[in-house]
């Protein structure tokens, strides 16, 4: 039976339904929590985010990938709950966003431990929540090209999602070159990673998507909703019609290889968020967006359902 890891346990991958791939319960660099000015209680974070993924639900959302790291605000049993309480199916993530977002525990570990760590977090869980990882995030630190640390994190990913069956998901396509040679040195098949942000308007035209599509990776276009229209758009916006437009030029050439998200924050941590942006804009924009430019159910039920599905499908 095929399958994929939630917080909850394992569930057949016909019980995903639509997926958001690329989310955050809530997000924050390593010491946010300590941030005074921007901190959040348990009850507070509780209160924000319970009401969008109850929203989510009710659109028809049936799976949010949190793709926090290890170090970012990862919170299992807080997933647990969010979970059982609102019937959304929640896939944690192990793995870093970036070499530089690692502590210095972490950044000073050989490839073997850290692909070790991935593994157990996967096969035995996170801590000792009993939550098993379904999906291993990595990245590039800033800069735009790999660290040492960024290479064996990635290497490390490689070997884990060899040994366990789950994907990998990207932070930025950057230096997407140097990631397909560590995958490819690795013997991991290119369908198994998703490099993700592609779309974003810092590195947009940096990230050689039809390229990677060609070389077997799957491709993400998941920060849908950050626009330069927002009262307050963050560095990373981008005009909402040359994003979609993009979007709509990939999925021509390689929708099977396409999948679509908003990386939103349910409750950002350490900063005060991008207001009014949610996981939600999947439902109240973009698929009406996707609509409005022609495509059809079909091609629509690929992007969200199909596609994602058979990316987090454990292979082993």
């Amino acid at each position: 039976m095929s399958r994929v890891n939630t917080v909850l346990g394992p569930i057949p991958t016909e019980e995903l339904g639509l997926v958001a791939v690329h989310e955050h319960i809530g997000y924050g660099m390593p010491g946010s929590e300590l941030d005074a000015k921007w901190w959040k209680s348990p009850e507070q974070r509780y209160e924000e985010t319970v009401p969008k993924l109850r929203q989510f639900h009710d659109y028809g959302g049936g799976t949010f990938v949190d793709a926090t790291g290890i170090c970012n605000g990862r919170d299992v049993d807080y997933y647990k709950s969010l979970s059982a309480k609102t019937g959304v199916h929640i896939v944690a993530s192990t793995g870093f966003v970036g070499g530089d977002t690692a502590l210095p525990f972490f950044a000073r570990a050989s490839v073997e431990y850290l692909a070790e760590h991935f593994i157990h977090e996967i096969t035995v869980g996170i801590g000792n929540t009993g939550g098993r990882a379904g999906i291993i995030k990595v990245g590039v630190s800033r800069g735009g090209r790999m660290t040492d640390l960024d290479k064996r994190i990635y290497r490390a990913a490689a070997r884990a999602a060899l040994t366990t069956g789950v994907p990998i998901l990207t932070h930025l396509a950057i230096d997407a070159e140097t990631a397909i040679a560590i995958f490819n040195a690795e013997g991991l098949p290119l369908d198994r990673v998703l490099f993700g942000h592609v779309d974003d308007g810092v590195n947009a035209d940096k990230t050689r998507d039809t390229w990677i599509a060609e070389q077997g990776g799957r491709v993400g276009f998941d920060t849908f909703g950050y626009e330069t229209e927002l009262p307050d758009p963050p560095f990373w916006a981008r005009p909402r019609k040359e994003r979609l437009d993009h979007f709509l030029r990939f999925i021509g050439q390689h929708l099977d290889k396409a999948l679509a998200s908003a990386d939103a924050n349910c409750s950002a941590l350490g900063w005060p968020g991008v207001k009014g942006h949610t996981v939600n804009y999947i439902f109240e924009d973009l698929i009406p967006d996707l609509r409005a430019a022609g495509l059809d159910e079909a091609v629509i039920k690929t992007i969200f359902v199909d596609n994602p599905a058979d990316f987090l499908t454990i292979q082993n």
